[in-house]
Formats: structure tokens, sequence, C-alpha cells
């Protein structure tokens, strides 16, 4: 199964943005969505930002994640957010 997860992003640099995850925080790729700028909510794939949301979207959602996945979605993403820029 692909998953989407949204993100808040904090800075942009170039083609790249950090955001955060509930609290996890890493780089992705923001070439899909060049007008996504900081403090813009965002799905994240992959590494990438595939598509811009509005907050309150991206507040249902996670709580649906939550819901659905609890521990095993931190399990999921831990490997992925293990590397991530802590900056």
């Amino acid at each position: 199964m692909c998953l989407a997860v949204p993100a808040r992003i904090l800075e942009c640099q170039d083609d790249d943005a950090l955001v955060d995850m509930q609290g996890n925080r890493l780089r992705v790729c923001r070439v899909l969505t060049p007008e996504a700028g900081p403090g813009a909510w965002v799905l994240v794939h992959a590494g990438f930002c595939i598509a811009t949301i509005d907050e309150s979207e991206a507040l249902t959602t996670w709580d649906y994640l939550k819901q659905s996945y609890g521990p095993e979605l931190a399990e999921t993403l831990e490997p992925q957010l293990g590397t991530a820029d802590s900056s």
C-alpha cells in the first residue's frame, strides 16, 4: 500500500523543504509543488511533496491515521525519519 502523509513546511531552500510530520522533521523535494512555501501543508510520498492541502484536511488525515494505525504508523515512519535532518 502506498501512503502520502501530511506535513507542514518549516523552511524552503531551492527545490527542497524542511517539513514537520507530527514533531518529526525531514527534508523533502518540493519540485512538484513549487508554490508551497513555509507554513503550507503538503502531502509527502517517497520524499516528494506531491500536493498542497489545507490545514483542516491535514489534521483530519492525521487523526484518521492515528486511529487506524496507532503505534504501527510510528514504526512504519521511523526508519525514514531516523535519517532525517533534525536541524
